[in-house]
């Protein structure tokens, strides 16, 4: 039999024991207490960084309108508001439809048949009436071949001399300057694809192309404006004012960026595989600028310090309404509105004056700029913390609006100034919607010859003249310059 044998209780935790563990427990709970305040707050900015994503459309960041899912489609909110002019044409607009003409290329007589009435012949009836109706169309179109001989004759001396073609005939079958012309007006005018514009000359005028020869005739063409694109680079690089923008284009496959300088009247696209500085000095117009530069608020435009800024309210106002739109549900009050309503306030006030030739109301002027800058610093001091990237980015906005005001406001010292860059936004516009119609272009010389040609239409445009009529000069070899 095997006696038992007593086991002794374990000891107690002494006072000193106890308080160490209490101590050591509470440091931990203190710890994870804020590592998870710390993850909350992190998650939340993610949170809050994703719905700001989500909620980017066109209306409030510069994201065209085609990239807004069809699920979410923004309702039409324009920034600049009412106007108070009623829908449809103005007084005074010109309007257009097909009227009678005097002179018809033929007139073809249509008699009536038996009498309505009786049904009796109307052969030897009196004529007490006529209507006229007018057809517009085309003829049929067909491609004519003009053949040149080139007479050769023998003098007495034995010497044969052969009789020259005209200028621009260089080979024993080539296309004339129209063909051409069409072709340009198809690809680089209308943005069809080499393969479609081909296509559309077989079917219209049946003149089979291929592809190679539409990239022939882009090449050459785009080679005959070296002189034209100098001469704009010189007049926008003079000019007082002028717009600066830049977008990205696929090209075989890669992102390539389209770079627009423009004013009024001339319009400078060029395209380069790199965005900032570097693509802005092989442009030539920046670099030697020393006028006021509309643009964004991209920082590598702010490099080229010789020239003064006036930055787009436009985007600004997008930037804003995005604050707005990530306000917490139910807030009466938001410092971007306020903001976004004082700017196009000030818009308001110097187009009104500009209208009417007059200076802006210097009292109505201040009290807007007091509602701008004091919206901007309550911005400054509800996001002070940046605890998260949306707080960041609208700290970031807020501090801008106040450093930046003379360069936001700039365009209330001069009539001249735009307030927005909307114009550049419209010339490079072109750009993105060839890539829409027909995808990206092969090769970055083709789409260097491309945006040469497409500033080229882009300023004899705006200088009244017809696009058709400037390709036939350009495919003749005398492209038109501006004065």
């Amino acid at each position: 039999m095997v006696n038992d044998v007593a086991v002794p209780d374990d000891p107690q935790p002494t006072y000193e024991q106890l308080a160490v563990l209490v101590a050591a427990q509470g440091s931990t709970i203190a710890r994870l207490e804020a590592e998870h305040a710390a993850t909350v707050t992190r998650l939340e900015g993610e949170i809050a960084e994703l719905k700001r994503q989500l909620g980017r459309t066109s209306r409030n960041s510069s994201q065209p309108p085609s990239a807004d899912s069809p699920f979410v489609k923004p309702a039409p909110k324009s920034l600049r508001g009412k106007s108070g002019r009623k829908q449809g044409g103005q007084a005074g607009h010109q309007g257009s439809t097909l009227e009678l003409v005097d002179d018809p290329a033929q007139r073809l007589r249509r008699e009536p048949g038996p009498c309505a009435g009786c049904g009796g012949d109307l052969g030897g009836a009196p004529e007490v009436g006529m209507e006229r109706r007018q057809v517009f169309d085309l003829p049929e179109i067909e491609v004519g071949v003009t053949e040149y001989q080139l007479i050769k004759r023998r003098c007495g001396c034995g010497t044969v001399t052969c009789g020259q073609a005209p200028a621009g005939v260089s080979a024993p079958v080539q296309y004339g300057p129209r063909v051409t012309a069409i072709v340009l007006y198809l690809y680089v005018g209308q943005f069809l694809s080499k393969n479609r514009a081909a296509q559309a000359l077989s079917e219209l005028f049946g003149t089979p192309l291929s592809q190679a020869t539409v990239s022939a005739m882009t090449r050459r063409a785009a080679g005959g404006l070296g002189e034209f694109t100098e001469r704009v680079a010189d007049a926008i690089a003079a000019a007082p004012v002028a717009g600066f923008d830049e977008t990205g284009l696929r090209v075989a496959g890669t992102l390539q960026w389209v770079h627009c300088a423009r004013t009024g009247k001339y319009t400078l696209i060029t395209c380069h595989p790199k965005r900032g500085v570097e693509a802005m000095k092989a442009a030539g117009v920046l670099p030697r600028f020393r006028g006021v530069a509309v643009h964004d608020a991209w920082a590598p435009y702010d490099t080229y310090t010789a020239a003064a800024h006036q930055l787009c309210c436009a985007h600004v106002l997008r930037e804003l309404a995005a604050v707005a739109d990530s306000a917490p549900a139910g807030q009466d009050w938001c410092w971007a509105t306020q903001a976004a309503d004082a700017v196009v306030t000030i818009e308001k006030l110097s187009a009104a004056a500009n209208e009417a030739g007059t200076a802006i109301d210097p009292g109505e002027l201040a009290h807007q700029i007091h509602l701008y800058r004091s919206a901007a610093h309550l911005g400054i001091a509800e996001t002070a913390t940046r605890a998260t990237t949306v707080m960041k980015t609208q700290n970031a906005l807020a501090r801008r609006l106040i450093a930046r005001q003379a360069d936001y406001l700039r365009f209330t010292t001069n009539p001249d100034i735009p307030p927005d860059n909307n114009g550049s936004e419209r010339d490079i516009r072109m750009i993105k919607l060839r890539q829409k119609v027909s995808g990206c272009l092969r090769t970055l010389t083709g789409a260097q010859q491309f945006c040469t040609i497409r500033s080229y239409l882009s300023t004899a445009a705006k200088h009244g003249r017809a696009t058709f009529e400037t390709l036939v000069m350009l495919a003749e070899g005398r492209a038109w310059l501006p004065a």
